[in-house]
């Protein structure tokens, strides 16, 4: 992750910093100094935030549990198999955000309300982090930078002939939120991330014939985003001769905000081989959004001639990636069920983010991620004895950060491995409920962010992460007849 802000005419020279044992080099414009990260996950040139992004319905944030940014939690009944056959399960209404085909069935009307609670921890190790003139970072590990979080989602389904269907969903396919302790050891790298991330799916399937279905869905999504660090403007303005200015020693924040509405579209394809065995393919396309928003500084020392470090109105555009799933169901009996799913994301879209400000004293912010593509691969089972549904699944969900130069503290992601579980109880002919739990077991992250070229104001962070998820999960599915 590197953040860029060389204005035009920057010059290489010599910076000399009181207190600092060596001289330091850097192509730097003194007010433009890495102020502004933009954590990894919002492609190209996307609204600083490496996605920073905190999802939610409405007015909930997320920490993401998925890949990269990525919210899985959209069906409780799929979270109970770790969401393994998705494309391919269509068990209740819920089809519409993993393959909008299983719409076709549904038989008569049903809604499915469903709440998650994800109880995130993560904590960073500090493994050396350094100014850039040689001496320790000073501050503390940052805390918990994860909360508990409310993530709900709804889903209506009907049936309006032999052939159509059709349907709605609510959720939020993306999203993280992060805060650390302000004087943290990464301060100038992030201390606030937060992404807000609402999408509207209305889809339709139809039944071409008596195996195979087709459906499609259009997204209307809203995005708002948050990102705040700290600014050492000791640094900056001991370079600059200030008097009084000292490394580490006058701090100040920035923090941007913005949001976007925008659209997208999914599709997919059912295929029922027979009574027992169904497998299906779906789509997400990614979705372009331009954020606006502003920019806001505080701390600023007061002496500042530079015209740089003022609020001003921001622009960026962020673009979610597209991904496509591929998934089966097999019976093996009227009782037991086994199903697995894969799942490619787009993740390599995300090369770079970039923050312009009206200001005309500031150049753009541009963050280097170079995310790649990852895979999702699931298993799982489904033991129907009469009233009662239990579910299991295991799944392994690749990280799209390459490597730990490109790592961001905004989304502290590894590699990671589902292990899941469900029950579920018919309460009538028209109501059941379903719960799920999960727990996710991270691979340690390394950060290796070296006080150099465009990080250098920024200062080195270097360190680790250990991190876990447990997610627990309730639904209600009213069948309307």
């Amino acid at each position: 992750m590197k953040c860029h802000f060389l204005p035009s005419g920057c010059r290489r020279r010599t910076l000399l910093i009181p207190g600092a044992a060596d001289a330091v080099k850097g192509c730097y414009n003194l007010v433009e100094a890495q102020i502004y990260d933009l954590g990894p996950s919002m492609k190209k040139g996307p609204f600083s935030c490496g996605f920073i992004v905190g999802c939610a319905l409405t007015l909930y944030g997320s920490y993401a549990d998925g890949a990269g940014v990525a919210i899985m939690e959209q069906s409780v009944k799929g979270l109970g198999t770790a969401f393994a056959g998705g494309a391919a399960a269509a068990e209740d209404a819920a089809t519409i955000f993993f393959n909008p085909a299983g719409l076709s069935r549904l038989s008569g009307s049903q809604a499915v309300a469903g709440m998650h609670l994800l109880l995130p921890t993560a904590r960073f190790s500090n493994e050396g982090s350094s100014h850039l003139a040689g001496q320790p970072l000073g501050g503390g590990d940052g805390g918990d930078p994860g909360s508990a979080i409310l993530i709900p989602n709804f889903y209506y389904g009907h049936k309006l002939n032999d052939r159509f269907s059709a349907g709605l969903g609510v959720f939020s396919p993306f999203g993280l939120s992060t805060t650390y302790d302000s004087g943290w050891v990464g301060r100038y790298h992030a201390v606030k991330s937060e992404l807000l991330n609402f999408n509207i799916n209305p889809a339709v399937a139809y039944r071409v014939t008596e195996k195979l279905s087709l459906g499609a869905g259009i997204n209307a999504q809203y995005l708002k985003a948050e990102l705040s660090n700290a600014i050492d403007f000791g640094t900056i303005f001991a370079a600059l001769g200030a008097p009084g200015a000292a490394p580490q020693m006058n701090d100040g924040f920035v923090t941007f905000e913005g949001d976007s509405w925008s659209w997208g579209y999914n599709v997919g394809a059912l295929y029922e081989f027979s009574g027992d065995t169904r497998a299906g393919i779906a789509y997400r396309s990614r979705i372009d959004h331009k954020l606006n928003g502003d920019a806001h500084f505080s701390g600023v020392p007061s002496l500042n001639p530079t015209g740089r470090f003022v609020d001003s109105g921001i622009t960026s555009d962020v673009t979610l990636p597209d991904s496509l799933s591929a998934s089966i169901w097999h019976n093996l009996s009227k009782e037991v069920a086994v199903m697995a799913d894969v799942t490619w994301t787009n993740w390599s879209t995300i090369e770079e983010l970039r923050i312009r400000l009206d200001n005309p004293a500031e150049s753009d912010a541009v963050l280097t991620l170079q995310w790649e593509d990852t895979f999702r691969y699931s298993v799982g089972a489904v033991y129907m004895p009469g009233t009662w549904t239990f579910r299991a699944g295991a799944a392994y969900d690749e990280s799209p950060v390459p490597d730990a130069a490109h790592a961001t503290p905004r989304v502290p992601d590894s590699d990671r491995i589902w292990l899941a579980a469900g029950v579920g109880y018919k309460i009538s002919d028209s109501i059941s409920v379903n719960t799920g739990y999960s727990h996710l077991f991270f691979r340690d992250a390394a950060i290796r962010k070296t006080a150099a070229g465009e990080d250098q104001f920024r200062g080195g962070l270097s360190g680790s992460y250990e991190s876990g998820v447990d997610v627990v999960s309730a639904e209600v599915t009213w069948e309307l007849k």
